[in-house]
């Protein structure tokens, strides 16, 4: 009896062991749950703060796009209304320099960019003939982009009316090594002409470029040719440049040669750009030597009408055939003995600038014939040891001499 007794105490004293170590291992599982959610509120609170100021940083925000949609609106009216007044300025200014009895022969334009000494320059040599004849001949100076000084330097002239292109889109070239500054060009050309031909409402537009200085009939040359441009479809412009127009190669102020560009012997522009989107290709060689026209030539009592299409072919036709043929090499030596005009023919564009190059003419194509050339015929004069000979130097002349 007595050891049974002893059993059960002990028993009911590993009972209560255990109960004490079950009591102990619940109250530091509950503890460490009660910590665990304890930080869980925490976080949630945090979160929770966080969260009501990122709503409110929000609210802030959308309030902030709301002003700034309210002043885009109010810059807007703004712009609205100064291009209005400016629109209104251009017309009342263009009002004043064309008078309403007397119609414009052509507007005259000179397209700039970031040359502010030059675009001077320009300005000058066109005032200088263009004052007494600034009815027929409106002035405009367009701008292509934000160089201030360009800007100021146009804005100074009361002669003339400003404009300008602001174009922020991103060229994409068709070929691979091409000039981006190229094709801005073109886009700024397009954008002046359309603002002259349909917001102005000239029928006809001379464009400069802010390098050049113009001849003292300059604006007779363009006038007595208008007549011409006007009645003969087949004719796109009429330009005052030749590209072979160095001082050894012209001599007749008056000579024209008809194409789908009319264009004098001598030039009437003379080009001292020598720095510029081109970086000066051509210039020393080709550009700088060109002799710009000083003398004053009546147009106007002179008969053009030999360069309307139907009477120019006959006639460019027969100096082709009155010219003497050259044949083979040495062309220059050839040419030296002789007195009168000749003509020489190439086989292709190679054979071309071969002898280019030997006369020191223009070598380069454009789409396909050679610069200046009429029917495929380059017309320049070469000074020989006796006096100043005509050359035509043409590709297949069999078909010209038979329009004879």
């Amino acid at each position: 009896m007595v050891k049974f007794s002893c059993d059960f105490r002990y028993l009911l004293l590993l009972a209560a062991v255990a109960f004490i170590y079950i009591q102990i291992r619940l109250f530091a599982t509950q503890s460490e749950y009660a910590d665990r959610l304890a930080a869980a509120i925490e976080s949630e609170n945090h979160c929770t703060s966080q969260m009501r100021l990122l709503i409110d940083e929000i609210s802030m925000q959308r309030g902030r796009i709301v002003d700034l949609e309210e002043k885009r609106k109010l810059q807007e009216q703004e712009c609205r209304q100064l291009r209005t007044l400016i629109e209104d300025l251009q017309r009342k200014g263009l009002e004043k320099i064309i008078s309403r009895e007397q119609v414009p022969v052509a507007a005259v334009v000179v397209m700039a960019c970031n040359r502010a000494d030059y675009l001077e320059k320009t300005v000058k040599s066109i005032l200088k003939y263009q004052c007494s004849v600034a009815s027929k001949y409106p002035l405009f100076v367009s701008q292509d982009g934000e160089d201030p000084d360009v800007k100021n330097k146009a804005l100074s002239y009361n002669e003339l009316t400003y404009m300008q292109h602001l174009d922020y889109e991103r060229v994409h070239t068709e070929r691979t090594g091409e000039l981006i500054a190229y094709y801005k060009i073109a886009r700024h050309y397009k954008w002046a002409l359309d603002q002259l031909f349909n917001k102005h409402n000239f029928d006809r537009v001379i464009i400069l470029e802010d390098d050049m200085e113009i001849a003292p009939d300059f604006f007779d040359y363009f006038e007595a040719a208008a007549t011409i441009l006007d009645n003969d479809k087949s004719i796109m412009a009429v330009s005052s440049w030749n590209d072979n127009g160095q001082k050894q190669f012209v001599q007749d102020p008056s000579n024209h040669k008809g194409r789908q560009f009319i264009r004098p012997e001598v030039c009437r522009t003379y080009n001292f750009g020598e720095h510029g989107s081109s970086f000066g290709q051509f210039f020393k060689q080709y550009l700088e030597p060109i002799k710009l026209n000083d003398v004053k030539v009546d147009w106007k009592s002179m008969n053009l009408s030999y360069l309307m299409e139907d009477q120019y072919v006959t006639h460019f036709s027969g100096m082709v055939k009155n010219a003497r043929p050259i044949h083979g090499t040495d062309a220059v030596l050839k040419v030296s003995n002789i007195d009168g005009d000749v003509r020489i023919l190439y086989k292709d564009q190679e054979d071309f600038e071969r002898i280019a190059r030997q006369f020191g003419i223009f070598e380069e194509w454009k789409d396909g014939v050679p610069r200046t050339a009429y029917k495929g015929v380059v017309v320049f004069r070469y000074k020989t040891h006796k006096l100043t000979i005509k050359i035509l130097l043409g590709e297949n002349t069999s078909q010209l001499e038979s329009n004879r």
